[in-house]
Parts: C-alpha cells; sequence; structure tokens
C-alpha cells in the first residue's frame, strides 16, 4: 500500500499539498475516538479515483481509509479551493524555473456528456443531449493556465474574457509576477470583433481565424498545443463524462487533472 501511495502521491506532489490544504481540525481535543486518516493515503484515493474513472463506492480498501471518509474529505477539500490552490502553486513553481512560455498562449473548450446537476445545458453538437463543458487556456507547451466549466449550450466565445482574467498572477524566473499571455490563438468560435478589441486594450495581441476568410488548418499550425492537453485531460478517466451532480465536485477533477498535467512538467 505504501509503494501505491508513493507512486500517486510522489513526495514532491505532497509538499506542495501540504501548503495548500487547510489544517486538521481536532475533533476531540480530550482524546480518544477513532484515529483520523492520514492526509497522503486520502489524496491518493482521491487522485485513485480521478485517474481510474472508477466510483466512490468502487474505491480498493488498500488505501485504507473507507470510501465516505475519502468523499468527506474530497467534497471538503473542493468547498476550500484546494485544487484550484494546489494548481496554482504547481505554476508558480513552474514559471520561477522558467518553465512557461506566455509567448504563445491557445484557447480552446470540449464538452461531454452528463446526467443531470447545475452547468448543463443540451449540447449542440450531440443531438441536444445534455452536457456540460471544459474551458480552458493553455501557455505555448499545452500547460493548462485557466479553467472553467458551464453547460453545453454556452457559446465558446462568452468563456473568454472569464478564462483571461481568470489566470492567475504567476511568478516569473526574473521580474514581477505574470497573468496575461503575449498572444492568444483561437479558432473560429471566438471570431467577433468585441472580443479583439478587449484583448487590446489589454496589451493582448490575438491570432483569431475569421469566419469564411481563414483557414482553420493555418491556426493548427500553433493551436495544436490546446487540443493535445484536452486529450491530456482525457488521462483523467472520470472527466470521460460528467457524474457529479455538483459543479464544484465536476471543477474539483478538472483541477486535479490540470495540477498533475502541470507536476508531470514540474518533475521532468
Amino acid at each position: 500500500m505504501t509503494d501505491l501511495v508513493e507512486r500517486l502521491v510522489p513526495d514532491e506532489l505532497w509538499v506542495l499539498f501540504r501548503r495548500v490544504v487547510p489544517p486538521t481540525e481536532v475533533i476531540r481535543p480530550q482524546g480518544g475516538g477513532r484515529r483520523r486518516a492520514g492526509d497522503r493515503e486520502t489524496l491518493a484515493a482521491i487522485i485513485f479515483v480521478a485517474t481510474s474513472g472508477c466510483t466512490w463506492r468502487q474505491l480498493p480498501p488498500v488505501f485504507g481509509p473507507s470510501w465516505q471518509t475519502v468523499y468527506r474529505r474530497f467534497a471538503q477539500w473542493s468547498r476550500a479551493r484546494v485544487w484550484a490552490r494546489l494548481h496554482r502553486v504547481i505554476l508558480d513553481e513552474l514559471g520561477a524555473r522558467g518553465e512557461l512560455d506566455w509567448s504563445r498562449c491557445s484557447i480552446d473548450s470540449v464538452s461531454m456528456r452528463v446526467a443531470k446537476g447545475p452547468l448543463t445545458g443540451p449540447n449542440p453538437t450531440d443531438r441536444g443531449k445534455p452536457g456540460s463543458k471544459i474551458h480552458l487556456i493553455t501557455d505555448r507547451n499545452g500547460l493548462p493556465l485557466s479553467l472553467g466549466i458551464s453547460g453545453a449550450n454556452m457559446h465558446d466565445s462568452l468563456g473568454l474574457q472569464p478564462l483571461v482574467r481568470g489566470i492567475p498572477p504567476i511568478r516569473s524566473r526574473r521580474g514581477p509576477r505574470r497573468r496575461r499571455p503575449a498572444k492568444l490563438h483561437g479558432d473560429k468560435g471566438y471570431d467577433y470583433d468585441h472580443l479583439r478589441r478587449w484583448l487590446r486594450n489589454r496589451g493582448i495581441r490575438h491570432r483569431i481565424a475569421r469566419k469564411g476568410i481563414e483557414s482553420s488548418t493555418r491556426l493548427g499550425r500553433h493551436r495544436w498545443v490546446v487540443e493535445r492537453t484536452v486529450s491530456w485531460l482525457a488521462g483523467c478517466r472520470r472527466l470521460h463524462r460528467r457524474y457529479e451532480r455538483k459543479a464544484e465536485h465536476f471543477l474539483a477533477f478538472v483541477g486535479i487533472a490540470a495540477a498533475l498535467i502541470c507536476h508531470r512538467r514540474l518533475t521532468k
């Protein structure tokens, strides 16, 4: 069991996680009762659920804590935005090492089916079946910088401004923190003049394909990295289909997947 936990939560990831996890609450100051399950074992179990796609009830008992404990801890950490903070801490480490390339960032989205829950809508690309959508911005290397979720019927263009605003101030190897890309690439779903003006006013050059004028194949020379990141997100099997009824839990799994993608680059 120790080897499995160390493989899912290596020492480097565990050190970063301890910086963002809320302090443990002592429920019984007088002592007694059952010993609290370890955070590292619980985190390993959560990552196992995210990467394998199994349900909470199918969680193997080898991790130690029961599936009810793991789910309860997952819900607590999701409410505390631990996964977003972990993602930001890893981005800070990447930025301090000069691993982030802000010269050409890309924006895109991906839809998936969902049974029920908030932030869902009829998917126009899937015969109107209920679905949700993941929006993301990546750097030139495909590392996710900003994430968001919405109903599948939300137009991609509506996610550009919130995503750009959602890029956190990230450390740089030299100079102040940075949060604006030099250039942003997007497909024809973002072909609107007001979005181009909005980007220019913030000092961000745009490279957005124009409907009926440009071929999307030329844009793919630089925008393919975000498509690759979408496939990396699919490596988190829990995201193949949205099973979470609560939107914050769905966003939590998206944040876990993004943190794991960035951590892999950190340990290269």
